[in-house]
C-alpha cells in the first residue's frame, strides 16, 4: 500500500503523523512510504531521517494525496486537505466530528473512509490512541492554566503553590479520566490544592485510594460542582464522551459565580467544550475573556510539545496502521472489532452512531458495511 504523510497545516501545528520509525517498519512490511518535504520539522525529524528510513520524500501536499492510498495525519483535514480526499482512498487521524458539521460534510462528499483515532477501543473499554495525547493534554493543563492566571495575561495573579504565608491557588478538574488524573497530578506537584470531581463512585474509589493525600476527590452532582468552580482559582474540563459531543458542564451563569481572573482550561474542546462559554482558540491566540473568566481552550494543546507528543502518538498508531496497510481497511476492520469503532465515515456515509446522534444525520451500520 501507499501510504502518505502530509505537513500538518493548522495553526501552530507542529506535530507529524509518521515518525521515521514508524516509516522504517510500513517499509519493512513491503509498503511505499512518501512523506511530504518538512513534515517532520517540528517534531524534531528532519528529511534525511525519513530517506535514511526509507521514504520518498513530496515536494508538496497535492503530491501526496494524489499517490497515497492512505494518508496517515494528526490533526483533522482542513479545508484545502478535505478538497484533495477522494474515493476509495483511506484516511487515518484525529477527526472529531461531533461539533464539527462542515468538515463531516465534505467527508462525505469525497467518499472516502475515514477512521478516527479518538474512537477507536480496546477491549477493556478504553482509547488507545486518545490515551497519549489525553496524558500529554492532561499534563500541560495546569502549565497552560497556571500561565493564564498570570495577572499579565488577565488572570488572578494567583502562584499554584502559594508561598508560606500564602495559600496555594485551589484547582478544580472535572472529570476523572486519563486527562483529570494527570491534570490532577500535576497540578498537585505544583503545589495547588487540587479537588477532581466525577460521576462513577468505582472511580472515586481507585483514584483515592492510588492518590489519596496529593488531591480530594469529590462527586460530581450539580451542587458539588458548582460550589468548587465558584471557589476555584482554575479550572479544568476534562470530561469526553467518545465520539459525542461534549456534556456542558458549566453554564455562563455560574461565570458570575467565579472569582474575577479565574482561569478555565478546556481540554474537552476538540468535542466542542465542556463550558457553555468555550470556542476553540489557537496556539496564537489562545486565552480570551468571558465576564472576567479567562479562557484557554486550544485545540491542539498537545502540538505545543511536538516532539514528546508524535512519539507517543506514533507508538501508539503504528499498530494499527500497519494492520491497515497490510491487510486493508475492510479486512483488518473485520479482524478487529475496536478498529471498526474508529470507522467515523465511508463511501459518503457516517458509520459512528455518536456522531451520527450529535449531529443529527443517519447512520449506518458499519457491521452491515463490512458484511457487504
Amino acid at each position: 500500500m501507499k501510504i502518505g504523510c502530509p505537513t500538518e497545516v493548522k495553526t501552530r501545528e507542529y506535530r507529524v503523523g509518521l515518525t521515521p520509525h514508524a516509516a522504517r517498519e510500513a517499509i519493512a512490511h513491503g509498503h511505499e512510504v512518501l512523506v511530504q518535504a518538512g513534515a517532520g520539522t517540528g517534531a524534531g525529524f528532519s528529511d534525511e531521517d525519513y530517506k535514511e528510513a526509507g521514504a520518498t520524500i513530496a515536494a508538496d501536499a497535492q503530491a501526496v494525496f494524489e499517490a497515497a492510498e492512505m494518508i496517515v495525519k494528526v490533526k483533522e483535514p482542513q479545508p484545502k486537505e478535505r478538497a484533495m480526499l477522494r474515493g476509495g482512498q483511506l484516511l487515518f487521524t484525529y477527526l472529531h466530528l461531533a461539533p464539527d458539521p462542515e468538515q463531516t460534510d465534505d467527508l462525505i462528499r469525497s467518499g472516502a473512509t475515514c477512521i478516527a483515532y479518538e474512537t477507536v477501543t480496546d477491549a477493556r473499554g478504553g482509547l488507545p490512541l486518545l490515551a497519549p495525547m489525553s496524558e500529554v493534554a492532561g499534563k500541560l493543563a495546569p502549565q497552560m492554566g497556571a500561565w493564564t492566571l498570570q495577572k499579565a495575561n488577565g488572570g488572578r495573579g494567583v502562584l499554584m503553590g502559594g508561598v508560606p504565608g500564602v495559600g496555594p491557588a485551589r484547582v478544580a478538574v472535572i472529570g476523572g479520566g486519563v486527562v483529570g488524573t494527570h491534570a490532577a497530578r500535576v497540578a498537585a506537584g505544583m503545589g495547588a490544592d487540587v479537588t477532581v470531581l466525577d460521576r462513577s463512585l468505582p472511580r472515586l474509589r481507585q483514584l483515592d485510594e492510588t492518590f489519596g493525600g496529593v488531591f480530594r476527590t469529590s462527586y460530581a452532582s450539580a451542587g458539588n460542582t458548582a460550589e468548587l468552580v465558584a471557589g476555584a482559582d482554575m479550572v479544568i474540563g476534562a470530561v469526553l464522551v467518545a465520539g459525542a459531543a461534549a456534556p456542558k458542564l458549566v453554564t455562563r451563569a455560574q461565570l458570575s459565580q467565579m472569582k474575577p481572573g479565574a482561569a478555565i482550561v478546556d481540554v474537552a474542546i476538540d468535542q466542542g467544550g465542556c463550558f457553555e462559554t468555550s470556542r476553540a482558540t489557537t496556539h496564537d491566540d489562545p486565552i480570551y475573556d468571558v465576564d472576567g473568566i479567562m479562557h484557554y481552550c486550544v485545540a491542539n494543546m498537545p502540538g505545543a510539545v511536538a516532539r514528546t507528543s508524535t512519539i507517543a502518538l506514533g507508538n501508539a498508531t503504528m499498530p494499527y496502521m500497519l494492520a491497515l496497510a497490510d491487510k486493508g481497511w475492510r479486512a483488518a476492520c473485520a479482524e478487529d472489532p475496536h478498529l471498526t469503532a474508529g470507522l467515523n465515515v465511508h463511501d459518503g456515509r457516517i458509520t459512528h452512531r455518536a456522531v451520527a446522534e450529535a449531529l443529527g444525520r443517519d447512520f449506518s451500520d458499519p457491521g452491515r458495511l463490512l458484511a457487504g
